[in-house]
C-alpha cells in the first residue's frame, strides 16, 4: 500500500546498530538540529493559539507535550468545542513516520502542518487570517526575516518552521534502548519476558524499527473483524479505495504508556485492553493475564526522555491584530 520506511529516519549508529543489529525494534537517536533559529520559530507558533480562529487552540492543545505529545482524549476537541472523529496521534517521534495522520495523508511533518489551521473542526482558521495575525506582529516578522530573509510571511515558511520544531520532538534513551545498546540489567525479567512474547506471538511484523512503527499500513482486524461505533469506521484511506478501509498507518509504540487512550477510535483506555484487543483481532491469539501483563511491562520500559526545553514567551498582538472570534462555552 505505501513504501515502507524513510531510510534516513531509521539509521543508527554503528555501535548500536553493532548491539541490536539481531532485533527487530532499534534505538531512538538524539535529535541533530540543524537550524536552531527556525526551531525556535518554529516551537512559538507551535505553542501559539493566534493560528486558530478563536484564539484559543495551538498544535499543542491536540500534541499536548506535557502528556505524551497527546491530549489523552478519545477523540480530540476543536472550535466550538466540536468533537473529532478520530484520536489524535503522539507528535513525539512523528519525524520517524513513513507519513503522517492515521490515513497517510500528509507525506510529511510540513505537509501536515498547514491542515489543522484551517481545518473547521479543529482550529477553523484560514490560511490567510493564520498569516495576517502572524504578518501584524513585528516580533513575529522580524524572526521570520531572520530565518526566511524575507519580510513577507508564508504558509511554507510556517509549516516549515513547525516541521523543523517538531523534528526535534524524540525521545531517545528509553530503559529498552538503553538494553538495545548492550546494557543486559536495564530491563527487568519480566520486561525482558514481555519483550520475548511480544516478538514471538508476531507483534513485530508490524511494530519494528527505530519507532517501533509507524513505518506502514495495516488492517485493522485480520483475523476477526474490528468493531467500533466510533464515526472513524466509516473512514477510508487516502487511497480512496475501499478495498484499504481500516487500513491505517501503524501507531508508535514510542512513550505508548503515556499516550492512551488507543487506536483510531480511541476506544481502549488501557495498555491491557490494548494488548488483549490486538492479539484477538491481528494475531488470533487470546492473551492469558500473566501474558498480558509481561507484555504491558515490555512496552512501559520504552518510554524515553521526554523533550526538555523553555516554553516560548510568544510575541504580544497590537492594535492592527486581527481579532480572534471566541466561542461561548
Amino acid at each position: 500500500m505505501r513504501s515502507l520506511i524513510l531510510a534516513a529516519a531509521f539509521m543508527v549508529s554503528a555501535s548500536a546498530a553493532f548491539a541490536a543489529s539481531d532485533e527487530p525494534i532499534q534505538p531512538i537517536q538524539p535529535a541533530k538540529i540543524a537550524n536552531p533559529a527556525m526551531v525556535e520559530l518554529g516551537k512559538k507558533l507551535y505553542f501559539d493559539p493566534r493560528l486558530s480562529k478563536s484564539g484559543f487552540i495551538s498544535c499543542n492543545s491536540c500534541h499536548n507535550l506535557s502528556m505524551g505529545g497527546t491530549d489523552n482524549l478519545k477523540t480530540s476537541i476543536g472550535d466550538h468545542w466540536q468533537e473529532g472523529p478520530i484520536n489524535s496521534p503522539t507528535v513525539l517521534n512523528s519525524a520517524l513516520n513513513l507519513a503522517q495522520f492515521w490515513d497517510g495523508r500528509a507525506l510529511t511533518l510540513q505537509d501536515q502542518a498547514g491542515g489543522p489551521i484551517a481545518n473547521p473542526g479543529e482550529m477553523a482558521s484560514t490560511h490567510t487570517l493564520a498569516l495576517s495575525v502572524l504578518q501584524s506582529i513585528p516580533a513575529y516578522v522580524a524572526e521570520y526575516k531572520n530565518v526566511f530573509k524575507s519580510d513577507k510571511i508564508t504558509v511554507d515558511g510556517v509549516t516549515k518552521a513547525i516541521a523543523a520544531f517538531e523534528e526535534t520532538l524524540v525521545t531517545p534513551n528509553s530503559r529498552f534502548d538503553k538494553w538495545l545498546k548492550g546494557d543486559k540489567k536495564a530491563l527487568t525479567g519480566e520486561e525482558l519476558a514481555g519483550y520475548e512474547l511480544f516478538k514471538d506471538s508476531g507483534c513485530t511484523a508490524c511494530h519494528n524499527g527505530a519507532a517501533a512503527g509507524g513505518n506502514t499500513f495495516q488492517k485493522m482486524g485480520v483475523v476477526e473483524p474490528y468493531k467500533t461505533s466510533s464515526a472513524a469506521e466509516g473512514r477510508v484511506a487516502v487511497t480512496k479505495d475501499e478495498a484499504d478501509r481500516f487500513y491505517f498507518k501503524v501507531p508508535t509504540l514510542r512513550n505508548v504508556e503515556l499516550t492512551y487512550p488507543y487506536f483510531h477510535d480511541g476506544a481502549a483506555s488501557s495498555l491491557t485492553q490494548a494488548v488483549d484487543t490486538m492479539g484477538r483481532i491481528q494475531l488470533g491469539k487470546s492473551f492469558t493475564k500473566e501474558e498480558n501483563a509481561k507484555i504491558v511491562s515490555f512496552l512501559k520500559s520504552m518510554t524515553g526522555d521526554q523533550p526538555d526545553f523553555k516554553l516560548p514567551i510568544l510575541p504580544p498582538s497590537n492594535d492592527s491584530t486581527p481579532k480572534p472570534t471566541p466561542f461561548n462555552k
